[in-house]
């Protein structure tokens, strides 16, 4: 399709806003630009067209089955956007006066009040941006903790070799040093290697649990009783919460910090579709650490309570992506305690029921009960066939499903990581296991026709490598 510049004709234009009738103020010339700005000529009926068409050729829950392990890319309810669409939301501004916006503070207090409740947390702070902000926010909580007790030698995060990638990379933004830990035959933590590994100078442990591999970590209230021996704080990834939510809490097993991935787990939109929101939740004794500011009750309805003078400052502007907050909290009320609990069982039976239908054809790294997600073991397919992870992948857009999570976790080299999410019907599952089956038998008749997919996509199969070391970021005009 033609980019919006390509579709540009002087001249053409949608402006129907009449002449300015009010003075005109001219800038010095030294404030003006020299070259006028590059903005496309076009029609509004051309315009509209132009994002339809772009539309109809992206894909996202609302096309189809949308796999992607560890992201939860479940459906997002309209009684969601419709709440955060409310004017009483969308027109205000965060100055002013506390009085005039009581309401958004009730919300900011319920989404703690419930959210603290379902991880076993104390407080929590909205001002994260998303998963990987609120990491570093988690971090620096940590950071700020021993340092306020004379730990300064305490530099080292410890990180599962089956972690997020976003969690080294976090711990390395806060000022830690990264040890990693390795897993043992059944895809949890092996706690001899973490015991070798903690000591004084063990600041804290990042894990998510459910873990990486769709597995809960039996072993989970000793990981967290090994760290706080060595005088570490215990991390909690929340981006797999959808598995648990409403049946088990991180608090109960040991953490200390958590984060959560409002538009993962609490069905507000992705990517394009709307910002994230990463919020922290914390112990009380981290609490006075925490990013002001922050809302409190009060005789008179909420206000923002004083920051404490042991604050890790603000991580962001203001309050952090308030629209996103009401979602999830719509998502809550909706749902309530017993659908919160039944949509975290409702992803585990899903994910269960598509693994044991395609166990048969697909070797799975770990062969027990999953939780959410699971991952299938492509190795052997590969060494018999020739066709990779990425083919089977690339096969399932010919066949207009969202590919899942590939290569993921590393510790598993010919990764596809399956998460069906609570939301897909039995119907819609059943399309997919009879899709992944043909491809799996396509890989033993006819290799080369997965070697070539996707053929049926707008783009076929692009050049990775190129794209990567030589990406075009910006149009060229002439």
């Amino acid at each position: 399709m033609e980019l919006i510049f390509e579709r540009s004709r002087a001249g053409r234009h949608c402006d129907i806003l009449p002449p300015c009738d009010v003075s005109v103020v001219e800038l010095p010339s030294e404030m003006r630009r020299q070259e006028p700005l590059h903005l496309p000529e076009v029609a509004e009926v051309d315009l509209s067209r132009h994002y339809t068409e772009l539309a109809q050729n992206s894909f996202g829950v609302n096309s189809g089955f949308y796999p992607l392990g560890s992201c939860t890319m479940k459906y997002n309810p309209k009684i969601n956007e419709e709440m955060a669409a409310l004017p009483e939301f969308t027109a205000i501004h965060p100055l002013q006066p506390i009085r005039t916006v009581q309401g958004c503070l009730e919300v900011l207090a319920l989404a703690e009040k419930y959210l603290c409740e379902i991880t076993g947390m104390d407080h929590m702070t909205f001002q994260p941006a998303a998963g990987a902000h609120g990491e570093f926010t988690g971090l620096l909580l940590i950071k700020a903790y021993h340092a306020q007790h004379g730990q300064g030698q305490r530099t080292k995060i410890i990180v599962p070799d089956s972690a997020h990638g976003t969690n080294p990379a976090s711990a390395v933004m806060a000022g830690f040093d990264v040890v990693n830990v390795p897993s043992n035959a059944c895809g949890g933590v092996d706690l001899e290697k973490l015991r070798e590994a903690v000591g004084e100078d063990t600041a804290g442990l990042m894990l998510t649990n459910p873990n990486t591999v769709g597995l809960f970590d039996k072993n989970i209230q000793a990981i967290t009783e090994i760290i706080h021996q060595a005088g570490g704080l215990v991390y909690y990834d929340g981006a797999n919460l959808n598995a648990i939510m409403g049946n088990a809490r991180p608090g109960d097993m040991g953490f200390d910090v958590v984060h959560l991935n409002l538009h993962k787990t609490f069905s507000t939109p992705h990517g394009g579709g709307g910002p994230g929101s990463g919020p922290v939740g914390c112990k009380a004794f981290l609490a006075p650490y925490l990013p002001g500011p922050y809302q409190k009750a009060v005789d008179a309805g909420y206000a923002f309570a004083p920051k404490s003078p042991l604050s890790i400052g603000r991580v962001k502007g203001f309050y952090g992506n308030f629209l996103v907050v009401v979602r999830a909290l719509t998502y809550i009320l909706t749902l309530g305690r017993e659908g919160i609990a039944e949509a975290a069982q409702n992803a585990v039976l899903n994910a269960n029921y598509m693994m044991s239908r395609l166990k048969p054809y697909y070797d799975m790294a770990y062969d027990e009960r999953c939780m959410h997600e699971f991952v299938m073991d492509l190795g052997k397919l590969k060494k018999e066939t020739g066709v990779t992870a990425l083919d089977i992948a690339k096969g399932l857009l010919d066949n207009g499903i969202h590919p899942p999570t590939m290569y993921f976790p590393l510790i598993v080299h010919e990764a596809l990581m399956v998460e069906p999410t609570e939301t897909e019907s039995k119907e819609t599952m059943d399309r997919a296991i009879e899709v992944l089956i043909a491809l799996q038998q396509l890989a033993h008749d006819d290799a080369q026709r997965l070697h070539e997919a996707p053929v049926t996509t707008k783009v076929r199969r692009l050049d990775e490598v190129s794209a990567a070391r030589n990406p075009k970021l910006r149009y060229q005009f002439e």
